[in-house]
């Protein structure tokens, strides 16, 4: 099977899209939800640590290098394979959660 191919100016229903094809190219389209998950919290953990370290918030010096925008990029993949298996178009989640987001009183 050959690579997808990301496209510009992608919408979220194409990146949504993307990784699903990405998952299966890659053979990891047999995963659980509970391997996923546990993959998604892992990616959420070096995402703050990258955090942290930006912060310059004490850390240990031998640790490996993170990259912010790479571990964003990570835990947002895993979070579009998590909704892939329960089908979910996020995007249409997003705007219904915003809908009642949008009716309460935020002070």
């Amino acid at each position: 099977m050959s690579s997808p191919i990301l496209k510009p100016n992608c919408t979220l229903p194409d990146l949504q899209h993307y990784v699903a094809e990405v998952v299966k190219a890659r053979g990891f389209d047999q995963e659980t939800v509970p391997e996923i998950f546990m993959l998604f919290l892992e990616e959420c953990g070096e995402m703050a640590k990258a955090a942290r370290k930006l912060q310059n918030i004490k850390s240990d010096k031998n640790s490996k290098e993170h990259r912010l925008d790479h571990e964003i990029a990570d835990v947002f993949i895993y979070l579009l394979n998590i909704c892939n298996h329960y089908n979910i178009d996020l995007e249409q989640a997003f705007r219904d959660k915003e809908g009642v987001n949008n009716q309460r009183t935020w002070s």
